[in-house]
């Protein structure tokens, strides 16, 4: 400042002292001085300015996102009253360690429940050898041209986090394998109904050479019975409790239940009676002339159907026919099923409509479907997906009060395995052969409703989905229990076991493995 300028003088008595300032001088310093404390003052100021500026923002900015956060978490609640989330179960299980042997990739095929059982053993196999499989694709070639992929139908986190104790499974290849898998891929169909030792002495020796190996089909390559107790818990533990159906579709499928619940019992009618159905089988009964004509021209348009000609009299008296929607009303009459109760028909269109459909409407008028219970639009996004659909239905069957197929296929099978899992649910296994033939002897009026009634009974009396051991016929799997069916391992026990008096419908089964 101006002080460095001061000037000093001598005194008489050698003593030092400032000169005193011209009144010029003085001036000038006073307001030097006072120039230099405004600018303090001014600079002060900014100062404090800036800083109620930073501290002003960083307020907003917290306000902000606390607001975001309240928004998100609002969202996220509205979101999860309409589709839920994946949930896990926490904690999570520990990851399994161990020295991964390679990479299995599958194609899993035919329709929704032949590709799940699928998806289950190859799970089960991926653990048991130790490789790391990566999410099943599904099939987009089979009848129904459905493109709909593993996380279209199936909650893939949940999938793949709640098993990971047992197996590591991943999304995709990594990069190393992907470019491998570019160059050439190991592919093959395991042969089916094997057992354990083939996937160890056979299967196991081409991932490691390989590190890769796609399987092009999963349908039924697990033998039923003759495997260890930890093969089949762990089938068991991947079709009911980590397969969970994808969000969107569990949260529509819990909504029907509700609606119907909220109106009483009711039962699951899976009658299979749908056109492909009715063409595949060859069966014509109720048909007319150019129905049955429309019917044959459609099974000859496919190929794979190996069956072309058919009696259909013959079949149908042999028990190998989907039960129509006529002999299906007499029947729950005769079982005696309350007029009243809701039948909820687990199915594509019925074929013949309306007119197939007025002898059951008549017996049971509380007759519904989902496309009956919900708005079009809550069911659009699924109406060009058969499997997503089927899913649909297969929710609502397992959690009816009552289950009734009308044909031994895919879908029955499953569905029946998973009621007996959850305590052994009431599920009426209808003897085809013994029905048509009391339907056949009521309508010439050989036996009156009385007898009809009583025999009806009497020849279901154990066919109510009740414990019973499952088949063993060794050599000949395709004609044993199938083990979804019946996957008694996993079942709680039961003191008495009864031997089932299921006839099995051999070739019935044998056609549904291909059905379409």
């Amino acid at each position: 400042m101006g002080f460095s300028e001061a000037r000093f003088e001598e005194t008489e008595g050698g003593e030092m002292k400032e000169k005193p300032y011209s009144n010029k001088m003085s001036l000038k310093y006073i307001s030097m001085a006072k120039a230099e404390k405004l600018k303090s003052l001014i600079l002060a100021r900014i100062r404090v300015a800036r800083l109620n500026l930073w501290v002003t923002r960083a307020l907003s900015m917290l306000m902000l996102l606390g607001i975001t956060m309240q928004l998100k978490s609002l969202g996220e609640t509205v979101s999860s009253s309409r589709t839920p989330t994946s949930t896990f179960s926490y904690p999570l299980p520990p990851e399994r360690v161990y020295e991964n042997n390679g990479y299995l990739m599958v194609s899993s095929n035919g329709g929704l429940n032949q590709m799940r059982s699928g998806i289950c053993d190859m799970v089960t196999v991926a653990r048991f050898l130790n490789v790391t499989l990566i999410v099943p694709e599904l099939d987009n070639t089979s009848f129904w041209n459905d493109y709909s992929q593993f996380a279209d139908i199936f909650d893939v986190e949940y999938f793949i986090e709640s098993l990971r104790d047992e197996v590591r499974i991943l999304k995709e290849l990594p990069p190393q394998q992907k470019e491998k898998v570019a160059e050439s891929l190991f592919s093959m169909p395991p042969i089916s109904w094997s057992n354990m030792t083939y996937y160890y002495n056979v299967i196991l020796p081409r991932i490691q050479t390989n590190e890769v190996v796609h399987f092009q089909k999963t349908d039924a390559r697990l033998a039923n019975n003759g495997l260890p107790v930890e093969v089949q818990k762990l089938r068991c533990r991947v079709n009911y409790e980590a397969l969970r159906f994808a969000p969107s579709i569990q949260a529509l499928a819990e909504k029907i239940v509700r609606i119907l619940r909220d109106k009483g019992p009711f039962l699951v009618l899976h009658l299979r009676y749908e056109m492909d159905m009715i063409a595949f089988s060859g069966c014509n009964e109720g048909c007319n002339e150019q129905e049955i004509d429309e019917l044959t021209k459609m099974r000859y348009a496919y190929p794979w159907w190996k069956e072309k000609v058919i009696d259909s009299v013959q079949k149908r008296l042999a028990g190998l026919c989907p039960l129509t929607p006529e002999e299906t009303a007499l029947t729950l009459r005769a079982l005696g099923i309350d007029h009243n109760i809701q039948v909820y028909i687990a199915a594509g269109d019925i074929y013949g409509g309306e007119r197939r459909l007025a002898t059951l409407r008549a017996a049971y008028p509380n007759l519904v479907k989902k496309e009956t219970l919900l708005p079009s639009s809550e069911l659009d996004p699924f109406r060009n997906h058969s499997n997503q659909m089927a899913a649909l239905d297969y929710y609502v069957a397992v959690q009816s009060e009552t289950f009734v197929p009308t044909n031994g296929g895919n879908m029955a099978k499953v569905v029946e395995g998973h009621r007996r899992y959850l305590g052994f649910k009431k599920t009426i296994l209808l003897d085809r052969k013994a029905v048509v033939d009391l339907v056949d002897l009521y309508k010439a009026g050989s036996i009156s409703w009385d007898k009809f009634s009583s025999e009806m009974k009497e020849a279901h009396a154990d066919r109510m989905g009740n414990p019973a051991e499952r088949l063993v016929i060794p050599g000949k799997p395709k004609e044993e229990d199938y083990f979804y069916t019946n996957p008694e391992e996993c079942l709680a026990s039961f003191d008495e076991p009864q031997l089932s008096n299921d006839d099995h419908q051999q070739d019935a089964d044998a056609d549904a493995e291909a059905e379409p």
